[in-house]
C-alpha cells in the first residue's frame, strides 16, 4: 500500500462559492467567555429519494452539526424547537418564525446528486434578525469524502467569525496497534486514522511543520537514534541529525526553524535549532542539566522548554536565540512539557503531585493557574488546537493509553482512539 494512496483526501472536492442576495462580507470576532451564538441548523432538505442520498444528507447533518457544537462559538438550538414553527421553505423563509425560537443564525443545507455517483452539498447561511444572506458556498464530493465536505463547511463558518479553521486540521500520534510504535494521523474528532509510517521499528515524538506537510520524528534504527522529516504527501523522508539521541522536534509558527533536542555533545540533553529543512544545526543551551520539550511560542521569538537547572524539572522561556532565560513555573516538584497556545497568552503543562500526573495551564499574563484533568491517571503530552479552544492530550483513564481532547477550561472531556495504546500527539495549525 502506498502511502500516497491512502493519505489523499479531499482532492476531489469541488468548490462553488454561493452569492446570495445582500450578502456582504461578515467578519465577527468572538472572544473568550461570550455566550454562544444561537444557531438553527434543521435537517438537511434532500432533492433526492434514493436510500443512499438520504444517507448522506444524516451524514452530513451530524458532522457538520457536531464540529459546530464543538467550536464553542455556536449552541445548537434543540430540535424540539423547530416543530413550534412552519416548516421550512428555502425559498421563502419567514424569519420571524426563527427569531421567535431565538435563533440568530440560521443554516440551510441542500443535498443533490451530482456527476457519476457524487453528492452536491450546498449549504446557505442567514443573519434571522436582519432577515438576509450572508453566505453561501457548494460543495460536489464523492460519497468517501462526505465527513470532509461536512468539516470544509464547518470550517468556513469559522473563517466568516474571524476564527482559526480547526475541522480539516490532522493529529498525527504514535501508537502500536500493529506491534512497534508508528506514526499514525487522524481528523480532529478521531475519525479517519491513517497510518503514516511502515519501518517495523520504533518512530517517536512526531511534530507537524507549519504548512501540514511534512512531519518530523525520531526514528530507532537499529542503535542509532535518528531525527528524520517526513514528507506526509510525497511518502518521502530525509535525515535531519544523527549524531548522538535527537528527538523532541517542534516547527517554529513562521516555518522558518526547527528546534530539538539532542544529547551528542554534553551527554545530557540540550536544546539545538536548525533551518526548517533541518540544515545549519546549532546548540541554543550550555549547562550540565537537562534541558528538554522545546516549545515555539506564536511569535517563534521565543522558545519555552523544561530543564532542571534549578533542583527540580521546571517550565522556563527564552529567547529564540538561548538568551534571556526565565523560569515561568513555581511550587511543586515536578513540570513538564510545555505547550504554547495559538494566543500566546497560555503555556500548557503536566505537573505531578503525589505521583499523579495532570495537566494545568498558565496564564502569562494573570500569572493564573488552571487545573484541567483530575482524577487517578496520568495525563500527559498536552498540545493545543490550532484556534487555541481544545487540547488532546495522552491518558490512561481507562487503563490503556490513550488519547483524549478536553476544552480550554476543562470541559468536553472525550477519548479519541481505543486500538492499541496511543501517545504524544501533535495537532497541525
Amino acid at each position: 500500500m502506498k502511502k500516497r494512496d491512502i493519505i489523499l483526501f479531499g482532492i476531489a472536492l469541488l468548490v462553488i462559492v454561493i452569492l446570495l442576495p445582500g450578502q456582504q462580507e461578515v467578519y465577527l470576532s468572538i472572544r473568550e467567555g461570550m455566550p454562544a451564538i444561537p444557531l438553527a441548523i434543521p435537517e438537511f432538505i434532500v432533492h433526492d429519494s434514493s436510500p443512499n442520498t438520504q444517507e448522506a444528507a444524516q451524514v452530513l447533518h451530524q458532522v457538520f452539526a457536531a464540529d459546530l457544537k464543538y467550536s464553542r462559538i455556536f449552541e445548537e438550538l434543540p430540535k424540539d424547537f423547530y416543530s413550534y414553527i412552519r416548516p421550512l421553505n428555502p425559498e421563502n423563509i419567514f424569519f420571524k418564525d426563527w427569531e421567535s425560537i431565538s435563533a440568530k443564525i440560521l443554516f440551510v443545507g441542500e443535498i443533490s446528486n451530482g456527476d457519476g455517483n457524487d453528492i452536491v452539498f450546498e449549504g446557505k447561511v442567514y443573519d434571522v434578525k436582519a432577515g438576509r444572506g450572508i453566505f453561501g458556498k457548494r460543495y460536489q464530493t464523492s460519497r468517501s469524502l462526505l465527513r470532509f465536505a461536512a468539516h470544509k463547511m464547518a470550517d468556513e463558518l469559522l473563517r466568516m467569525w474571524g476564527e482559526r479553521p480547526i475541522f480539516t486540521s490532522k493529529i498525527v500520534f504514535c501508537s502500536n496497534r500493529n506491534g512497534k510504535e508508528e506514526l499514525y494521523m487522524m481528523d480532529y474528532d478521531g475519525h479517519n486514522q491513517t497510518r503514516l509510517t511502515f519501518n517495523k521499528v520504533i518512530d517517536y515524538m512526531p511534530a507537524w511543520s507549519t504548512d501540514g506537510r511534512k512531519i518530523a520524528y525520531t526514528s530507532y534504527q537499529g542503535t542509532k537514534v535518528i531525527l528524520y522529516i517526513l514528507e506526509v504527501y510525497e511518502g518521502k523522508r530525509h535525515e535531519v541529525y544523527s549524531r548522538g539521541t535527537s528527538f523532541a522536534p517542534n516547527f517554529s509558527p513562521d516555518g522558518k526553524k526547527l528546534v530539538f533536542c539532542s544529547q551528542e555533545e554534553a551527554g545530557n540533553s540540550e536544546i539545538y535549532v536548525a533551518n526548517s529543512n533541518g540544515k545549519n544545526v546549532r546548540r541554543l543551551t550550555f549547562n550540565k542539566s537537562i534541558d528538554t520539550a522545546p516549545c515555539w511560542s506564536p511569535t517563534s521569538r521565543q522558545i519555552a522548554f523544561t530543564s532542571d537547572r534549578g533542583g527540580t524539572p521546571q517550565i522556563y522561556i527564552m529567547d529564540a536565540e538561548g538568551s534571556n532565560v526565565t523560569r515561568v513555573s513555581f511550587g511543586g516538584t515536578y513540570h513538564d512539557a510545555p505547550a504554547w497556545s495559538s494566543q500566546g497568552d497560555n503555556i500548557a503543562y503536566v505537573s505531578r503531585v503525589d505521583q499523579i500526573f495532570d495537566l494545568y495551564v498558565l496564564n502569562l499574563r494573570t500569572k493564573q493557574i488552571i487545573k484541567l484533568t483530575e482524577g487517578n491517571a496520568r495525563n500527559e503530552s498536552p498540545c493545543w488546537s490550532p484556534d487555541g479552544r481544545h487540547l488532546i492530550f495522552t491518558s490512561n483513564l481507562n487503563g490503556t493509553t490513550q488519547l483524549y481532547s478536553i476544552d480550554y477550561d476543562g470541559r468536553n472531556l472525550r477519548r479519541l482512539t481505543s486500538q492499541g495504546e496511543n501517545k504524544l500527539p501533535d495537532w497541525s495549525r
